[in-house]
C-alpha cells in the first residue's frame, strides 16, 4: 500500500501511520469520525490537516482492511 499523504516512522508516535509532516495518527481520525465528528470539525480543531488528508486517512484504512485476512467460525 502507497499513500502519499501516510507516513509510518519508527520515530514518530512508535510507528503508527500518520499523517506525512504531522503527529496526528490515521487511528485518531478514524476515532474522531467514528465518534461522529464531521471533517469540517476535525480541520477546525486541527487546522495543519487537509480534507485530502483526511480522505487519505479513509483510504488507508480501507486498504488496510481490503488486505485482512478472515476466518470462517463455526
Amino acid at each position: 500500500m502507497e499513500h502519499a499523504r501516510i507516513a509510518a516512522d519508527p520515530a514518530v508516535m512508535m510507528g503508527k501511520p500518520c499523517i506525512r509532516g504531522t503527529r496526528i495518527t490515521v487511528e485518531l481520525i478514524l476515532r474522531k469520525l467514528g465518534a461522529g465528528r464531521s471533517f469540517a470539525d476535525i480541520l477546525d480543531a486541527y487546522p495543519q490537516l487537509t480534507e485530502p488528508d483526511l480522505r487519505a486517512a479513509l483510504a488507508f484504512a480501507a486498504d488496510y482492511l481490503q488486505h485482512e485476512t478472515v476466518l470462517a467460525a463455526e
